[in-house]
This record gives C-alpha cells, sequence and structure tokens, in this order.
C-alpha cells in the first residue's frame, strides 16, 4: 500500500486505492486471493494525547466455497480504529501497509460461502443441491442408530 500525507495538525482525512496486481508479491498469503483495487478511506486525528487512524477498507476476495466447491467472489469493506505512534510518521508520512493487510487478514471469514443459504453437496452423489435436488435416497439412516429399528414396543397392561 501507499504512505498517507500528514498534513498539518495530524487531523487529515485521506483516500487511497491501489490494484492488488501492484502489490508486493508476498503482501497476502497464498490462502488469501483478492482480485481488483484494495481502497483505504480514512482520517487521522489527534485528540491530545493519542494519534488515531481509523476509516474502511474495500475489496474484492475470489474464494472457492466451502460447502459446494463452487468459485465465487465478493465485495467486503472492513474497519479499521488503531492507535499510532507519532514514531512511525517519517517526513509527514503513515506507511499505512501493514494495517491494511493486517486488518483484511483478521477480518476473513472462518468459512467462505458463496451464498449464506447455501445448500452444499449431496454426501452420497456429490450434486450441488444448489443447482437442484438429486435422485439419492434420503430415508438413510444414521449407522449408529440402525440398532433401534430391530427394537419392537412391548404393550404394557
Amino acid at each position: 500500500m501507499r504512505k498517507v500525507q500528514i498534513g498539518r495538525g495530524f487531523d487529515t482525512r485521506f483516500s487511497v486505492e491501489e490494484s492488488v496486481a501492484d502489490l508486493p508479491e508476498n503482501f497476502f498469503s497464498d490462502e488469501e486471493n483478492f482480485v481488483g483495487n484494495i481502497k483505504v478511506d480514512g482520517e487521522i486525528v489527534n485528540d491530545g494525547s493519542t494519534l488515531k487512524i481509523r476509516g474502511k477498507i474495500f475489496c474484492r476476495k475470489k474464494f472457492i466455497c466451502d460447502r459446494c466447491l463452487v468459485q465465487a467472489e465478493e465485495n467486503q469493506v472492513h474497519e479499521f480504529d488503531e492507535e499510532i505512534d507519532e514514531s512511525e510518521i517519517a517526513d509527514g508520512l503513515l506507511d499505512i501497509t501493514e494495517l491494511v493487510r493486517d486488518t483484511l487478514i483478521a477480518a476473513q471469514p472462518i468459512q467462505n460461502l458463496c451464498k449464506p443459504d447455501c445448500k452444499g453437496l449431496c454426501p452420497k452423489c456429490g450434486q450441488n443441491l444448489n443447482e437442484g435436488e438429486c435422485a439419492c435416497d434420503k430415508s438413510s439412516v444414521d449407522p449408529r442408530l440402525a440398532a433401534l429399528l430391530n427394537f419392537k414396543a412391548v404393550e404394557q397392561f
């Protein structure tokens, strides 16, 4: 990412945008696959005792759905609010590279879904259930409970 120019008095609004293709090769690990541009809108505020940087990061992520294995993309917006030390500012510039990378990586969901109600794959035939039902027998019994099928109720008087 770029460095942000700090104005006099340290109260500064900023907006930077950079193509993912222009980021260093090791900016993200192999697990994160962002595409397009990463845009950061924010502000640096001096509240008298500390410097704070806060704002939003806008990006687009490409991934494989964890339930149905279809390739998908989604827009993401992540907020940040951090305290910074004046020693991080050199020649009126603040490098926000680590802040952006760390915020994006920490904000990623544990499970990537193509849509919130993704039905996934049939465990028997592998049919993508988002595209339609399969012909598999749905009445199968959990093998751990199969012995109960032989259970016969006894009438009591």
